[in-house]
């Protein structure tokens, strides 16, 4: 299953993630993120930072935001984004089951539901310990989940862009696999390059989500050693979770 989980974001698909979620686009996580933030003692690291649409905006608001991704071609986005505002990242190539830094960070963010990539419980488990582990005393971790009724929704038509070259660029995803059992789902997705009118790419991947749920999120967090678990709804710091939240965060530390 973790093979088929690869989630590997390669060059249309990061091209169509660039386009959907452009640098500084907002689902209310940017000024969320910004204001937990806000006083960070030592430097930030994000994990699957993609293109940088939450690191571009926290570098300009003078945070110090070390990301690393393990798409190469998400990567080369997120650095083109920096060179274009005059701002410098450390980003590097690096997986959740890999990633090492000899610095002890003051905080650690996974904004969108990236920590939901991770392909099984177990490993979500050894990554929560990575983090903690890789967090000076005190450092915190903030994460993002989707609600399980937003992870378990089929998928939509087939969606367009137009990119500004005037190639039309097209994502189709079909729903493969729901195991209830593990709690994941699997789709197939498959992205087509359009120019006047002909098809000249195409790429396909299988994409795989895992859902959490807040109990089991809130131990997992306690198993690996964080303290002082706050769990917000709606990028409402502090106020618990409703059944119509469409973002649930965790806050934890590293006593």
């Amino acid at each position: 299953m973790a093979d088929v989980l690869s989630n590997r974001y390669a060059g249309l698909a990061a091209r169509v993630y660039e386009l959907d979620k452009p640098v500084g686009r907002s689902f209310g996580d940017v000024e969320f993120y910004a204001a937990r933030l806000k006083g960070c003692e030592g430097p930030v690291l994000e994990p699957a930072v993609g293109a940088g649409r939450v690191l571009v905006p926290l570098l300009e608001a003078g945070l110090d935001v070390v990301g690393f991704d393990a798409s190469e071609a998400m990567l080369e986005l997120c650095r083109a984004a920096c060179a274009r505002r005059g701002l410098k990242a450390d980003l590097s190539v690096a997986r959740f089951d890999d990633f090492a830094y000899a610095t002890r960070f003051g905080a650690a963010i996974l904004p969108a539901g990236s920590f939901q990539l991770i392909a099984t419980a177990q490993e979500g488990l050894a990554v929560l310990k990575r983090l903690h582990d890789h967090l000076a005393p005190g450092g915190r971790l903030i994460l993002d989940l989707d609600p399980v009724s937003a992870v378990l929704a089929p998928p939509g038509s087939t969606r367009r862009w137009t990119d500004r070259n005037g190639d039309v660029l097209t994502l189709t995803e079909e729903r493969v696999d729901s195991d209830l059992l593990n709690q994941t789902v699997v789709s197939h997705l498959r992205y087509d390059q359009w120019s006047d009118g002909r098809l000249t790419a195409s790429e396909l991947e299988l994409f795989g989500l895992r859902w959490w749920g807040v109990e089991e999120m809130r131990l997992a967090l306690a198993a690996t050693g964080f303290v002082g678990i706050i769990i917000s709804g709606g990028y409402e710091h502090g106020r618990p979770p409703r059944r119509d939240d469409e973002v649930i965060t965790f806050e934890a530390r590293r006593a």
